[in-house]
């Protein structure tokens, strides 16, 4: 009588090493981005195009925006600056370049009040292309510290 007691106990380890593998807790999915939950950049860009638009009708602030509205050269580059502050905020892989918040917007004697005006706006644009609540609630969170270099009165 031949023996296979190796092979029958060989077969059964590689058996339960291959139960324990395929049992084994995997890996939890790496966490969602908030620039992966935006739409990553041309949903980015959509939502400054939105916001700029908003901005632009808002008799609130227009005003602050106009010289830059007026010039395409200009609106182009302050969209992509925009865009690039807001993926780079998020996560993404872009970089923002622009002058500080704060050497930006000097002189310009912002308010709180005209910075809660353009906090709405971009609400406004981030609700258009359905933005979910907790994205919209993190990308502000990482805006707001900027009011303070923002907001001169």
């Amino acid at each position: 009588m031949v023996r296979k007691r190796p092979v029958l106990v060989v077969t059964m380890t590689l058996m339960a090493a291959l139960v324990a593998a395929t049992a084994a807790p995997q890996a939890a999915p790496k966490a969602k981005s908030l620039y992966d939950g935006l739409g990553g950049k041309s949903a980015i860009t959509a939502v400054v195009d939105a916001f700029v638009a908003n901005c632009a009708g808002d008799k609130r602030i227009n005003v602050f925006f106009a010289s830059v509205a007026s010039d395409p050269a200009r609106l182009a580059k302050f969209k992509t600056n925009l865009v690039n502050q807001i993926c780079e905020a998020a996560g993404g892989p872009c970089k923002y370049t622009g002058k500080s918040m704060k050497e930006a917007h000097a002189g310009m004697g912002v308010s709180s009040a005209d910075f809660n005006a353009l906090v709405e706006d971009l609400v406004a644009a981030l609700d258009k292309f359905n933005v979910a609540e907790a994205d919209k609630k993190t990308l502000l969170g990482v805006l707001g510290p900027m009011k303070a270099d923002i907001v001169e009165k």
